[in-house]
């Protein structure tokens, strides 16, 4: 499964954006999807992310602003961005834990990441 991002720019303070992130290829292996962020200088961080059954978890950096959402059926995450704040900026990715099963039968989880997609926040 590929993951193409998209969605990032500019916002101001305050503002809001939405990112997406669509998958290609065999979307029922995806299972829980995440958005990651990384900021100059900083390492990369979990901003969200939900499982196939729709539960969620956010960092507490983000609670009640952003939002992650799924549409299985588009193997889509989205990541809606409200009361954005100069610290958000960053570049975000996307990523899928992808299930597929050896042929012998063993389970084995992959991750598969989406490009970036610039944040920036104007003040």
């Amino acid at each position: 499964v590929q993951l193409q991002a998209s969605g990032g720019g500019l916002v101001q303070r305050g503002g809001s954006l939405r990112l997406s992130c669509a998958g290609s290829g065999n979307g029922n292996s995806i299972r829980a999807m995440s958005w990651y962020r990384q900021a100059p200088g900083k390492q990369r961080e979990l901003v969200a992310e939900i499982s196939s059954s729709g539960l969620t978890n956010y960092a507490d950096s983000v609670k009640g602003r952003f939002t992650i959402s799924r549409d299985n059926s588009k193997s889509t995450v989205y990541l809606q961005m409200n009361s954005v704040k100069p610290e958000d900026a960053a570049v975000y990715y996307c990523s899928a834990d992808l299930l597929y099963y050896t042929s012998s039968g063993e389970p084995v989880v992959e991750r598969s990441w989406g490009q970036g997609t610039q944040v920036t926040v104007s003040s």
